[in-house]
C-alpha cells in the first residue's frame, strides 16, 4: 500500500471515529494537517466515493472477523456433535489423496 492510499485509509479512520460524514475535502484536510503533502486528490475522491454511505465500524467489525469466525463455529460444532457429516468428508477427502499417490501407480523418484 503506498503512502498516499494509508494516508487516505487513516485520515477515513478518524473521520468514522469522531462520527463525521466521509468526504474527499475532509480528507484532504486531515492529510494536510498531518503535513503529508504527497497525497494526489483522486485517492481523496476514491475513498469518500467507496466509503459514501456505509458505516466504517461494522465494516471493520465484519471485515476483521471474517476468517476468525468461520473457524470458530466448525470447531465448536463438531464438540457438540452438529458438523460431525462435514467432518467425516474431509476424512474422506484426505484418504483418497494418499490413494492416488505415484507410489500406488507404480512411478517413484527413484525407480
Amino acid at each position: 500500500m503506498s503512502n498516499s492510499e494509508l494516508a487516505a485509509s487513516y485520515a477515513a479512520l478518524i473521520l468514522a471515529d469522531d462520527n463525521v460524514d466521509i468526504t474527499a475535502d475532509k480528507l484532504q484536510t486531515i492529510i494536510k494537517a498531518a503535513n503529508i503533502e504527497d497525497v494526489e486528490p483522486i485517492w481523496t475522491t476514491l475513498f469518500a466515493k467507496a466509503l459514501d454511505g456505509k458505516d466504517v465500524k461494522d465494516l471493520l467489525l465484519s471485515t476483521g472477523s471474517g476468517g476468525g469466525a468461520a473457524a470458530a463455529p466448525v470447531a465448536g460444532g463438531a464438540a457438540a456433535g452438529g458438523d460431525a457429516p462435514a467432518d467425516e468428508k474431509k476424512e474422506e477427502k484426505k484418504e483418497e489423496e494418499k490413494e492416488e499417490s505415484d507410489e500406488d501407480m507404480g512411478f517413484g523418484l527413484f525407480d
